[in-house]
């Protein structure tokens, strides 16, 4: 009996739900965001309009193995993907405060952003049901539109794959 009332009131909140907006596709503009990042700064996508590429891996939850591992890898491998013409950021749903002691606890050089009304996660359509963002990652061009999205993430080579595609999008070397 339990189990049927909780399969209703799945059922019950997935009707409810909010119809989800049209899944952004390679080729779409980006949605514009502006939040702030671990480091106390605030970044917005327009500000890197006409100027460079930018690469904007949301995560689910700081301080989880998964993310964590992801992190690392960026933190530690940075170099690879630094060799381009680009701005990276790691993004979620967590506060400021807990985006800036997970920067600090994986020892990350680039900023964790934070999405706590969960605006932009919606717009990019990663929002999960469970309220948290799913393990995926949007390569914009610097003309705004998006070059690619890479919704299967291997966070243990995360930086090098992120370097890769960087590559094989011809996002120009610094």
């Amino acid at each position: 009996m339990e189990l049927i009332r909780s399969l209703a009131l799945l059922l019950a909140l997935a009707c409810a739900a909010p119809a989800i907006a049209e899944e952004l596709q390679v080729g779409d503009v980006a949605p514009e965001f502006s939040l702030m990042g671990s480091d106390g700064k605030q970044y917005s996508l327009a500000d890197f309009r006409g100027k460079q590429a930018v690469v904007l891996a949301w995560y689910p939850r700081a301080f989880t193995s998964g993310c964590t591992v992801e992190c690392k890898s960026l933190a530690e491998n940075g170099h690879l993907i630094r060799e381009y013409d680009v701005s990276y950021f790691m993004a979620s749903v967590d506060e400021v405060e807990e985006n800036r002691r997970f920067a600090e606890e994986t020892e990350a050089d680039f900023p964790l952003l934070s999405d706590p009304e969960k605006q932009v996660a919606e717009a990019y359509g990663v929002l999960a049901m469970m309220g948290f963002a799913k393990r995926h990652t949007f390569y914009i061009g610097a003309d705004g539109t998006i070059l690619k999205i890479d919704r299967t993430i291997n966070p243990a080579t995360a930086a090098q794959d992120m370097a890769e595609n960087l590559g094989a999008l011809g996002i120009p070397k610094r």
